[in-house]
């Protein structure tokens, strides 16, 4: 009997200790910059000219990562890993939600080389994103090894940083067997060609939740619509009207291709408030300065924080609300179901001139 209760007494407190809140222990508390090259932290890293994927241009490294946290912030025990350039002002504020974050240098180049849609294969882009984030032999248009994909420079560089920065808690995005991340605790996010390999990794791998900031894109593939390995419930997506990738109907096509409809209508964040009904599709239609063309590029850049985002009059960022419930919000509350909107252009195949894919 003794035994049994034993038993049973450790099996609670192992339970106990599994749902613990993450904790710093960090004697002197403070926000933490940290930068590593990739080709130093893996020595397997390899150059990709081809796509202009290189460790060094004019002298100086390109294959720097960065990765902040704030332990003066309680953790939420979650990574959110970038797939777009360092953004000191974004890294500062979802450090100040209590997120890890990380940006990686990964082979993405390819978007300026490859960016075609051959009329004959709706997966193209979808396939050289799948390589290119997970590392995986996807397309035959490109050849990225793992040790250049996103997913194993993410795993290299928490590594490297739960050695040398233990006061970051690092080592609680490994997973026990200290062979991969943790993707379950993970956030993949990016902008416009970064959101849209997001969600293409979102698919592959199952995340804590996927955060696309202007897109998805990739308008003559389907691949959207495929099966996902992250339930949807756990995408999110925030665009601004006036941004070419939504007058031409790319974002909301790509939304409804990813079934995010059954979690709510489009909301105008400018107008309703968190949690915007729990919807899964947030817009803005805030005022932008400029001509058509101006405005469409000032509304690509709006959607993501940075440091020239608009603030009130106490300094706070207008669109705080917006942010912290695209990164923090729960998962498993969402809106009512809708039917998909008319008039999005689902089909763009007819609009475009053949093309062949590049070798």
């Amino acid at each position: 009997m003794r035994s049994v209760l034993a038993c049973l007494f450790l099996g609670l407190v192992a339970a106990f200790a599994a749902e613990a809140p993450l904790k710093f222990n960090d004697p002197k508390p403070q926000a933490y910059l940290l930068k590593a090259r990739a080709s130093e932290i893996d020595p397997r890293c390899k150059p990709h000219p081809e796509i202009d994927f290189v460790f060094e241009k004019g002298g100086k490294p390109v294959d720097t990562e960065v990765a902040t946290v704030d332990t003066r912030v309680a953790p939420r025990g979650q990574l959110v890993i970038w797939l777009m350039g360092f953004n000191q002002a974004q890294a500062d504020l979802l450090n100040s939600y209590g997120l890890h974050y990380l940006q990686v240098s990964y082979a993405n180049g390819w978007f300026g080389k490859l960016n075609t849609e051959p009329t004959d294969d709706s997966q193209h882009l979808g396939n050289i994103r799948l390589e290119a984030t997970a590392g995986v032999d996807a397309s035959k248009s490109i050849e990225i090894p793992m040790p250049d994909s996103m997913q194993e420079r993410a795993f290299q560089f928490v590594k490297h940083l739960a050695k040398n920065n233990p006061q970051g808690k690092w080592e609680t995005f490994l997973s026990k067997d200290g062979k991969s991340l943790e993707w379950e605790k993970v956030i993949v996010s990016g902008a416009s060609h970064g959101a849209t390999s997001s969600a293409r990794f979102g698919q592959h791998q199952k995340v804590a939740r996927v955060v696309m900031h202007c897109g998805p894109r990739d308008n003559l593939d389907d691949w959207q619509a495929g099966p996902s390995a992250t339930p949807k419930n756990r995408f999110f997506g925030y665009s601004h009207v006036l941004d070419g990738g939504w007058t031409a109907d790319h974002y909301q096509r790509s939304w409804l291709l990813l079934g995010l409809n059954k979690f709510g209508p489009i909301v105008n964040a400018e107008i309703e408030k968190a949690p915007y009904g729990h919807s899964r599709r947030l817009i803005s239609d805030a005022a932008l300065k400029g001509d058509a063309k101006e405005q469409a590029a000032r509304g690509h850049g709006y959607v993501t924080p940075s440091k020239g985002s608009p603030k009130d009059a106490n300094g706070k960022f207008i669109q705080d609300d917006v942010w912290r419930y695209l990164y923090t919000s729960d998962v498993e509350k969402v809106g009512v179901a809708v039917p998909a909107e008319a008039g999005v252009k689902m089909d763009q195949r007819s609009d475009a001139k053949p093309k062949s894919k590049k070798k």
